[in-house]
Parts: structure tokens; C-alpha cells; sequence
């Protein structure tokens, strides 16, 4: 229903990325009359246009190059092999324009109301649109959705062409010589494994003492030594002062030790809120002490008829997060009872081999004072590992020591980004080690290393 220039709606979602789209979907199938505001050309967000989408898609093209060149000879394969760069990033972009079309059509196929500009709360419950057509949305329930932006790192000017984001990362129209890559979160470890496969030399200069901050450490050690055999190089308590852009590429400069030299520079340091433009003071909503959006656990923010969910709030940054914060709370105010347990949303880094993660780490464990038992497989002694050719790696299974129910399974290896769906699975029902130990696996699948961990935490593994 209209009002003045302005129309009314159940729902408005101000961000159309993996929380806000997959939110108006679920809006739409409970009964909702929903519109989602988005200021991008096309839709998806990060995650989508300029984030997980492409970025796996280019690490699946880069991985195969680098098997046709070292990887073929050994199951009887001889070729000459030669990078086309510029088919590779054309597939890249087909792969994300496949996606964005799709977020279109599942728009179109709801019945979600799509408004081109930037969305800013007026208060009230409104929020009005800039853009070629602007126009004031009223509705009952406001969810931002507007994810999250590269953290600036202090000294450092980006400049999009030496200096760059993941964004400029994916695109880059030829192979740097010489690529640091400043920060060994997984952004950081995806992009620089990517161009590391197609030649690069990459140097990754981070801040700690380790990489992958937050995953269990026993993993991230042995995805360091993985990494480095591929010949990418780690130096560790680096503290990047800043960046000298030169005429033949540019200088990182780090503290107590020789600048770098590099052609290119990518800025990885992690991820902020993205909270500017939104109006957010005026309209009553506060921020915590980090600038993530305050909300309560039905994701309320302080601003009435006001939600938050996905990158904005506390919480992984994580899509599949976002994604479940937005089904929550639009089954929240159905009245359907729903929560999404954090603790059980799993983290991936698309590394070869991959990383995998869900639940508490041993080093938290340690601090907690929670008595534990763990159980180690490596997949060096599993069969399909074998015949696949990548036997890199082991899944970890921590169990509590009284009541063996899982708290946390870690894992590096082949395929590390599905298995740790069984986990995700397994503990959301409150699974003991010893169910997964019981439970049949098909052979020979590289799951079997999911069952030999959780026979490891009773002592009684088979194959090793």
C-alpha cells in the first residue's frame, strides 16, 4: 500500500548478500510481503560477486593447472600444459554472473520487491532509498543486511592497482612476479595459494605468531608446513609499518627487519561491519565496543521494529552464518521458535590442503579447564586418500574425557570442506565419539578418516 512517495511492505531488508536474500526468500515462503534494498548492479553481495564465488572458483582453476603440471605425471599422464589467464578469469566471471542471475530469479520467483540505491534508516520504521528512482519503504520489520568491508590497516593507503583488497586480487589480468600478501587469515591463504599456484612468489608477512588466527593451532601448524612445500613463504610476528609504492612495484615496509619487495600487495587483514551511510545514530541504533550492531537474542537491535543479522552482528563472518541468522529471525517473527547455535557454524579455508573446523579448539579447552579426550587420523592411511594422491593431513576429534560427547573436530586433507559436514552434523545432535565410532562408512571414502578419529579417542584405531 502507498503512502505519499513511498510504499509499505511486511518486511524491507536493506543488503541483498547471503543473509539478506536468503532472509526474503524465507520471508516470502512464511507469507510476507517483502522488499530488499540493494545498491550494488547486481546481487549476491560480497559473498557472491566479489568474495567466496570467485574465489573458489579461481582456486578450482588454479588448483588444476597446478595438477596438469605436477600432479598428472604421476597417475600416467604426460602434457604440456600453458595459462591462459584471461579464460580463466572469463570462467571466473561466468561462474559469478551464473549466481548473481540466479539471486535475480530467486527474487523475481518470491515475489521480493527489488529497490536499486543506498537504503538509510529515517527512524519510524521507514528507510529511504537513494538512487535513480528514490522512494521512502515503510514496514513492520527492518532487518539490515549490509555484511561487511575490508579493514584498513594503519599506514597503509590502497590504491586498487599495487596495493590492493581481495576484490582487486581476483582480477588481476597477469600473474605477479612477486606477490605479499599481507595477513594469514583465510582470505589471505586462499588468494595468495591461487596466484602462488600460477607462479607467483609469495611472501605472507602476519601479524601473530602463527596463521589461520582461531582455528586449532595443532592444524593450523600443519597447513603452515603444507603451504610452504608449495612455495609459499611465512614470516610471522611481522609487523607491517607501511608501503612504499615504487615505480617497479612497491616496498612493504616491516618493523625491526628489510622491506619486501613486492609487484603486488594485498591488503588481508580481515573484515569490519559495514554500518556507514545506514543512519544508524539517528535512528537509535547503537553499536558495541568493536562496531558491530547491538541486538538481543531475537536479533533486536535498540531501534524499534529494527533487526540485525549476518556480518553486522557478534558471531562468525561467515555467509552460511548470515544465511541462518536471516531464517531465524524471519521464522522468529512467524512465531516459529529458532536459534542459530554459533558455536556449531563451521569455518572452511579453501587451501589445498583444505582447512576445516567446527567447534571449541584444544587451546580453548586448555583455558577453559574442560577435561577432554582427542583422537588423530592422518589421511595418509586412508585408502581413497591414496588413490586420489593427496594423503596431506589428519582430522582431530576432541571428546569430552566424562560424558565423550564431541566438542570440537578440526581437519586438514583432501575434501577437508565437506567432511566437516558429518562433524557439523554430529555434534548439533549432541553426538558422542563413540557414534561416530559405530557409525557404518562407505569404502574406501575419504569420510572413513572422520571414523578412524573418533576410534582414535577410545585408543582403538584401525587402520594406523
Amino acid at each position: 500500500m502507498a503512502k505519499g512517495n513511498g510504499k509499505r511492505h511486511d518486511v524491507v531488508i536493506v543488503g541483498a548478500g547471503p543473509g539478506g536474500y536468503v532472509a526474503a526468500i524465507r520471508a516470502a515462503q512464511l507469507g510476507f510481503d517483502v522488499g530488499i534494498v540493494e545498491r550494488e548492479a547486481t546481487l549476491g553481495g560480497t559473498c557472491v560477486r566479489v568474495g567466496c564465488i570467485p574465489s573458489k572458483a579461481l582456486l578450482e582453476s588454479s588448483f588444476n593447472y597446478h595438477e596438469a603440471r605436477t600432479g598428472f605425471v604421476d597417475h600416467g599422464i604426460k602434457a604440456q600444459v600453458e595459462l591462459d589467464l584471461a579464460a580463466m578469469q572469463a570462467r571466473r566471471a561466468k561462474v559469478v554472473k551464473q549466481n548473481t542471475d540466479g539471486v535475480a530469479y530467486l527474487m523475481k520467483k518470491n515475489g521480493v520487491t527489488v529497490y536499486r540505491g543506498n537504503g538509510k534508516l529515517l527512524g519510524d520504521r521507514r528507510v529511504e532509498v537513494s538512487g535513480d528512482e528514490p522512494v521512502v519503504l515503510e514496514a513492520q520489520h527492518v532487518v539490515l543486511a549490509t555484511g561487511s568491508v575490508v579493514t584498513d590497516l594503519k599506514g597503509v593507503k590502497v590504491d586498487g592497482e599495487t596495493v590492493v583488497t581481495s576484490t582487486e586480487a581476483l582480477t588481476f589480468e597477469k600473474v605477479p612476479e612477486r606477490l605479499v600478501v599481507i595477513g594469514a587469515g583465510y582470505i589471505g591463504l586462499e588468494l595468495g595459494s591461487v596466484w602462488a599456484r600460477l607462479g607467483s612468489q609469495v611472501t605472507v608477512l602476519e601479524y601473530l605468531d602463527r596463521i589461520l588466527p582461531g582455528m586449532d593451532l595443532e592444524i593450523a601448524k600443519e597447513a603452515q608446513k603444507a603451504l610452504k612445500r608449495q612455495g609459499i613463504e611465512f614470516r610471522l610476528s611481522a609487523r607491517v609499518t607501511g608501503v612504499e609504492v615504487t615505480k617497479s612495484g612497491a616496498k612493504v615496509l616491516v618493523d625491526g627487519a628489510d622491506p619486501v619487495e613486492a609487484d603486488k600487495v594485498l591488503v588481508a587483514v580481515g573484515r569490519k561491519p559495514s554500518t556507514e551511510g545506514l543512519g544508524l545514530k539517528e535512528a537509535g541504533v547503537e553499536l558495541d565496543e568493536r562496531g558491530r550492531v547491538k541486538v538481543d537474542e531475537g536479533f533486536a537491535t535498540t531501534a524499534p521494529g529494527v533487526y540485525a543479522i549476518g556480518d553486522l552482528i557478534h558471531g562468525p563472518m561467515l555467509a552460511h552464518k548470515a544465511e541462518d541468522d536471516g531464517v531465524a529471525l524471519m521464522e522468529q517473527l512467524k512465531g516459529i521458535p529458532t536459534k542459530v547455535h554459533y558455536h556449531l557454524v563451521p569455518g572452511v579455508a579453501y587451501t589445498e590442503p583444505e582447512v576445516a573446523t567446527v567447534g571449541a579448539t584444544e587451546e580453548q579447552l586448555k583455558e577453559e579447564g574442560t577435561p577432554y579426550r582427542k583422537g588423530v587420523f592422518p589421511f595418509s592411511a586412508n585408502g581413497r586418500a591414496r588413490a586420489l594422491g593427496h594423503t596431506d593431513g589428519k582430522v582431530k576429534i576432541l571428546a569430552h574425557e566424562q560424558t565423550d560427547r564431541i566438542l570440537g573436530v578440526h581437519a586438514i586433507g583432501p575434501r577437508a570442506g565437506e567432511l566437516i559436514a558429518e562433524a557439523v552434523i554430529a555434534m548439533t545432535f549432541g553426538a558422542s565419539s563413540e557414534d561416530l565410532a559405530r557409525t557404518t562408512f562407505a569404502h574406501p571414502t575419504l569420510s572413513e578418516v572422520v571414523k578412524e578419529a573418533a576410534l582414535a579417542v577410545d585408543g582403538r584405531a584401525l587402520h594406523s
